[in-house]
């Protein structure tokens, strides 16, 4: 898809997430950074880009794993880059909480990094040479924002809308009702009612109508069966797991598993009273394997459908 004039997408996959980069007559902006495990990549993508321009400002949508793991190895790279941050776990960062971050407790990594600046809601932002405006968008993460630049229509959507849904709802995993704020955000997009969206992951799309349309269908199917959501949960972070390693021992799985206190949370939020936590990851895995998103050996796990050799 044809994007406007300076804009270019690094559609990254899954492990990390999808970063923007906005080129303007006098700065550049890069929008989420990754995860940290393709921090060189995402380096190496953005100083291609630049062709010898330094790299300005650094915006985070939210500060999941996979959208800011790379901010620590921009900072370095770019010594005068300023960071801004949802304003609503910036207390987190400064000084540094990988449990509040959620980090920890997803079993995920994340350099620690700094920020410079808080991005407001309700407010506008200069990115390139456009003016864009800062929206508040709970649901997948309570202190989301997305950002809508009106002249041509551009919606940078993060986890709040992809083409084929959004992102895991993570208040609910907490036990915090979240479902609505997923909704109403929804339904703010749809009153932004953009032209082209560029999703968190995923290529960028122009029918919104339909990728609304899939992910309210989506959202309801989750408010009439929040086990459902539940376990496809614990199905993302296991898969995110096999992403970051691609391969490994399934000892190691359930080692790790046992260590991540978010899929305990999950666990008994939605787990057979009688099936013990090991069973129960397991049958989760197993899973992931008749989705053709992971295979396995009597040994070890393995990210899709990667044959065991």
């Amino acid at each position: 898809m044809q994007l406007p004039h300076g804009i270019t997408l690094f559609e990254r996959g899954w492990l990390s997430s999808n970063n923007i980069l906005i080129r303007g007559r006098h700065s550049c902006a890069l929008i989420d950074s990754g995860y940290a495990t393709h921090a060189q990549q995402t380096l190496t993508l953005v100083a291609n880009a630049l062709q010898g321009r330094p790299l300005d400002l650094l915006l985070n949508t939210h500060l999941h794993s996979d959208h800011c793991g790379g901010n620590a190895a921009l900072q370095a790279h770019y010594p005068q880059l300023q960071t801004w941050i949802p304003p609503g776990h910036a207390r987190h960062v400064h000084p540094w909480n990988p449990v509040a971050l959620s980090y920890a407790p997803t079993g995920q990594i994340c350099p620690p990094f700094g920020y410079s600046a808080t991005l407001q809601p309700n407010t506008e932002i200069a990115l390139g040479d456009q003016l864009w405006q800062i929206h508040a968008a709970p649901g997948h993460d309570p202190h989301s924002v997305i950002l809508f630049e009106p002249r041509n229509s551009l919606l940078i959507s993060a986890d709040a809308l992809w083409e084929n849904g959004f992102g895991v709802v993570f208040p609910e995993l907490d036990g915090l009702a979240a479902f609505t704020e997923v909704a109403h955000t929804l339904d703010l997009i749809e009153g932004l009612a953009p032209h082209i969206v560029i999703p968190g992951h995923g290529a960028a799309f122009s029918d919104v109508a339909d990728a609304l349309a899939l992910a309210r269908r989506r959202l309801d199917s989750f408010v009439q069966a929040p086990d459902k959501h539940l376990r496809h949960a614990a199905r993302v972070l296991l898969k995110f797991k096999l992403l970051e390693v691609q391969r490994i021992p399934l000892d190691g799985l359930l080692q790790w598993a046992q260590a991540t206190q978010l899929l305990h949370q999950v666990y008994h939020a939605c787990g057979p009273a009688d099936q013990p936590f090991q069973a129960w990851l397991l049958a989760m895995v197993n899973e992931l394997v008749r989705s053709g998103a992971a295979s396995r050996d009597q040994q070890n796990v393995y990210n899709d459908s990667t044959a065991a050799r």
